[in-house]
């Protein structure tokens, strides 16, 4: 599956792979079969799983419970390595820059995509999909080129978050 397919499919679902929020540790270990860091704080309270340009955050319980996450694709522009390996790991292909008009191109091809809110983020847009709990932090400022980082117009981060509860 290409990135760019996958992204769209998160933004609709809100859903990695088959997980989310309220997931279990027990249940990622099961979707996600790629290397990882463990950090968990001094208190024990708070757990985060890095696993390159993957992150995801629990808090404990009975189990530790997935409360949020984040796609860094401005990571896969220093180097393709991440990239390489989480598709021999995952089966998605990350180009190393990732536009986010290719990424709104295939949303508009997903059955049920979302609608999308734009908020701005001082050199950054936020494009956020409150029907799935997933944002996407957006390059924009003009004077930013591809290269070794995320250029104009390229997707920084997605990120899948847990809502407020009234």
């Amino acid at each position: 599956m290409t990135g760019i397919a996958f992204l769209a499919s998160f933004l609709r679902t809100g859903r990695l792979h088959g997980i989310g929020i309220g997931s279990t540790l027990g249940e990622v270990d099961r979707a996600i079969h790629h290397r990882f860091v463990d950090v968990v704080d001094e208190e024990g309270e708070s757990l985060r799983r890095d696993y390159g340009f993957v992150e995801f955050s629990f808090n404990p319980g009975d189990e530790w419970v997935m409360s949020g996450g984040s796609i860094e694709l401005h990571r896969l522009a220093s180097g393709q390595d991440m990239a390489k390996a989480w598709a021999r790991t995952m089966g998605v292909e990350f180009p190393r820059h990732v536009a986010w008009a290719d990424v709104r191109e295939e949303l508009g091809r997903v059955p049920g995509a979302p609608e999308l809110t734009v908020g701005d983020q001082g050199g950054f847009l936020e494009y956020r999909a409150a029907a799935s709990n997933v944002s996407v932090i957006v390059v924009d400022d003009e004077e930013e080129e591809r290269g070794y980082h995320a250029g104009h117009g390229d997707v920084w981060s997605v990120s899948l978050w847990a809502p407020v509860r009234a």
